[in-house]
């Protein structure tokens, strides 16, 4: 049998945890074409399962899209509890050292199409925390980013206006950034562990 090259060696974990994981490279999942993609892509862009990560100041404008005023559940938005159970992953707030290891296991652990949505300043560019020693500048460094939406912090009105951004770029097959992640993948995990000094987790978490 010949020998798979891109088996990754989840060597930062203990021996004994290292068979308890898949040691698989992760694939790309290339669109469909014509008419099945265009359809899929529809219904894809409505029905947008959100898995909500504030890590501070980030999360408290969320709660109000679930409210009558906002009702973002007339654009097939909802909010679910768990990484697999959604296909959006929002992050608010300032993304810390210790909080990136968290979020790069919650992104990995959403099953594929999947889409990220960096909400506020300081997930996009560290905002007010931009020259602090423990926290990330660039989110896109470490995951890849569909959709921004800028402001500290932006409102509910705003982040509406992100999502429905995110929906057109699904329907129009340009939220491919899943695959982006794949395609790029050792640099991604360069810069993730150039950051992450106790990784101590599998190389990929689906």
């Amino acid at each position: 049998m010949k020998k798979d090259n891109r088996l990754l060696p989840n060597k930062d974990m203990p021996d004994f945890e290292r068979d308890y994981f898949c040691d698989a490279h992760p694939e790309t999942v290339k669109p469909l074409k014509g008419f099945i993609e265009k359809f899929l892509n529809w219904a894809r862009a409505n029905s947008l399962w959100i898995l909500g990560f504030g890590t501070g100041c980030g999360a408290i404008e969320l709660r109000p899209l679930m409210t009558a005023r906002f009702d973002m559940f007339r654009y097939g938005m909802a909010p679910r509890p768990t990484p697999r159970q959604s296909c959006v992953f929002v992050i608010g707030g300032y993304a810390s050292i210790k909080t990136l290891k968290r979020i790069v296991r919650s992104y990995e652990q959403i099953q594929a199409p999947k889409f990220v949505l960096a909400l506020g300043s300081c997930t996009i560019n560290g905002g007010m925390y931009f020259d602090s020693y423990n926290t990330i500048n660039r989110i896109d460094h470490y995951i890849p980013v569909d959709a921004y939406v800028t402001g500290c912090m932006p409102r509910p009105e705003a982040i509406i206006a992100g999502l429905r951004k995110l929906q057109e770029l699904i329907k129009q097959g340009k939220a491919e950034k899943a695959n982006e992640y794949i395609e790029n993948f050792e640099w991604y995990k360069a810069n993730q562990k150039k950051v992450i000094k106790d990784w101590n987790m599998p190389d990929y978490n689906w």
